[in-house]
């Protein structure tokens, strides 16, 4: 009989299998997933379109740059006298310019005043267009250049035989080629109203406009 109490009382200090299993289930429920949203990005681009409008330089403008690359082309002519004399169908290319050259080459001190007047006359007259001077000044510095080999030819003295002669045979040959290009691509690029950039002259030319 003592025994029923305390059994009376196991039993209703036992607990409940539904009431502990709800009871772990709300401790070990599962966290809630987190779903990641993704914005869409709705930013538009604008895109500004710029035109560039290009004024072509009017003819008498691209007929004076024409000129001004004459002087160098000139005075590069005496660097051709090798390679020309051992290519005579080369020759023949520049026969029409032979009566001119020599009508220049005739002139006193006609390079001289070719150059000033360049300079003076072109590339220091603010009145003419930045067209003009730049390719005046072009050709200017490409003039200096030329004479430049000259110098040195007559301190060093190469000869007549030997390698300091062959040396000056392939830098003429050079010279001439190189001046001859610049002065077709010169004339060919004014000629179409667009502006010549020779190598090693261009950026000098420029800063001094």
């Amino acid at each position: 009989m003592a025994s029923i109490p305390l059994l009376l009382r196991s039993t209703f200090l036992k607990p409940q299998p539904q009431t502990l299993t709800q009871t772990h289930q709300r401790q070990f429920s599962p966290l809630p997933i987190l779903k990641t949203k993704r914005i869409p990005q709705n930013g538009t681009v604008s895109t500004r379109t710029t035109t560039c409008s290009y004024t072509s330089p009017p003819p008498t403008e691209r007929l004076i740059s024409i000129a001004a690359y004459t002087l160098p082309f000139f005075n590069s002519l005496q660097y051709g006298r090798f390679i020309l004399s051992a290519n005579p169908n080369l020759a023949v290319l520049f026969d029409p310019l032979f009566p001119l050259y020599s009508l220049y080459r005739s002139l006193p001190y006609a390079s001289f005043i070719a150059f000033f007047a360049l300079y003076l006359g072109i590339v220091r007259n603010t009145s003419l267009s930045r067209y003009v001077r730049f390719n005046a000044m072009q050709a200017v510095t490409l003039d200096v250049l030329l004479v430049v080999p000259l110098l040195i030819q007559r301190i060093l003295a190469p000869g007549r035989t030997g390698l300091g002669f062959q040396v000056m045979v392939w830098s003429h040959n050079a010279l001439f080629v190189f001046s001859v290009v610049c002065f077709v691509y010169s004339v060919v690029t004014c000629v179409v109203g667009r502006t010549p950039t020779l190598p090693f002259v261009a950026d000098a030319a420029s800063r001094q406009i």
